[in-house]
């Protein structure tokens, strides 16, 4: 009898723990894209960037994961992050926001693709006059 309600109860317990894997796998490119768009705002802001390439590139290349970063190509992530540097001038106190998004595809048990763009964004003030960062999405 017991085995025949594990049988059962099994198929849900593991679309279950599928659910909460793919739920928090998504939570965790979230939290990324959160993490390198602050980055991104604060190297804007003093207008640094520290591999002397453009911020863009510096983002993307420090992306926590080989999906992200575009190493690794994968289902859920196909295309590595989009960095864009938005400002409304290049005078200190102007403000500049940084950008990273992707498209995240949840894993599809009913054969339905439904895509979700993840995005974290922050805005800071120009603490120096913008002569390295340019405008911009890569």
């Amino acid at each position: 009898m017991a085995i025949v309600e594990f049988a059962l109860v099994l198929p849900i317990l593991m679309l279950i723990v599928v659910a909460m894997l793919d739920f928090g796998r998504a939570l965790n490119y979230w939290a990324d894209t959160t993490h390198l768009s602050a980055e991104g705002a604060r190297f804007a802001a003093v207008d640094r960037i520290p591999d002397g390439t453009s911020l863009q590139t510096y983002l993307r290349e420090h992306a926590d994961s080989g999906e992200l970063r575009g190493d690794v190509a994968s289902d859920s992530v196909p295309d590595p992050v989009e960095v864009c540097v938005t400002s409304e001038g290049d005078d200190v106190g102007d403000p500049v926001e940084v950008s990273v998004s992707t498209t995240y595809h949840w894993i599809s048990l009913l054969g339905i693709d439904a895509p979700t763009t993840i995005t974290g964004r922050s805005t800071m003030r120009r603490e120096r006059v913008a002569d390295n960062v340019d405008d911009g999405c890569e």
